[in-house]
């Protein structure tokens, strides 16, 4: 830039003009969040076991007022027959387990309403719908609640059966007949236990026993047929045997 001259004589340096300098308006700062898992919009864990125990308690009532009982003194409505009803029968099988109906009482009128075949398929069917719906009522509604509870010896050993060694502890405990099937089901849905390979050992180990009271319902009618006998020694002879074992394996299970 040429230098300007002055009333003097000299040359003056021409001086840029002066920048000025505006604040900016302060701008804010959104927090950043760590990406993770969306937080699920559930009611508290207590409220949730609240529900699932009114749920429960709701269920049990029912069958109290139905008395699904009857069944075995009255009959299948003639209405249905077939496998029609046989599919009927399956869903309130598996209705009548999750409220704590006994299954020897249910594969009994199974196998007398349908025979030894129909019987134990729907039967069997019931069963592994009636451990599913028990495990996802347990599983969604009492797991948060019941799990900081798990501080018993004894409690804390059925829970790391059930979550290591998932699929063999309940085939055992579906095939020894020892603990029963609510209590089973609601421990596997406490536990971290995996739901297809509960369904699978609940279905393979519930076979035998289901099939022995279906026979056993089946030919009620004629008790010392060879098929009513042998049904009683299937029905026995696995109690007997988990009783043993479970006398055999109670000091690995304080130990622990």
């Amino acid at each position: 830039m040429p230098d300007a001259t002055t009333r003097s004589g000299g040359t003056a340096t021409a001086v840029p003009p002066a920048v000025v300098l505006r604040p900016t308006p302060a701008v804010p700062l959104t927090p950043v969040t760590p990406a993770g898992p969306a937080v699920r919009a559930w009611p508290s864990a207590y409220l949730r076991l609240a529900l699932l125990l009114t749920l429960l308690a709701a269920a049990a009532t029912a069958v109290l007022v139905f008395d699904p009982q009857r069944l075995l003194t009255e009959g299948w409505p003639p209405q249905l027959g077939g496998f029609a009803a046989a599919g009927v029968f399956a869903l309130a099988y598996g209705l009548c387990t999750v409220a704590f109906v006994p299954r020897p009482l249910l594969n009994l009128a199974a196998g007398a309403l349908f025979g030894s075949t129909l019987g134990l398929t729907s039967a069997l069917a019931g069963t592994v719908l009636g451990a599913g719906l028990a495990f996802g009522l347990g599983r969604a509604l009492g797991q948060d609640a019941l799990r900081p509870l798990l501080r018993g010896r004894w409690l804390k050993a059925a829970d790391g059966q059930l979550s290591r060694h998932g699929f063999r502890s309940m085939l055992a405990a579906r095939l020894f007949p020892g603990v029963p099937f609510w209590a089973a089901n609601y421990c596997a849905a406490v536990s971290r236990m995996r739901t297809l390979p509960f369904l699978l050992a609940t279905a393979l180990g519930s076979i035998p026993n289901t099939a022995a009271y279906a026979v056993a319902g089946a030919r009620a009618s004629a008790p010392t047929s060879p098929a009513f006998l042998i049904a009683l020694a299937v029905i026995g002879l696995p109690a007997l045997a988990g009783t043993v074992l479970a006398w055999r394996k109670r000091h690995h299970l304080r130990a622990r």
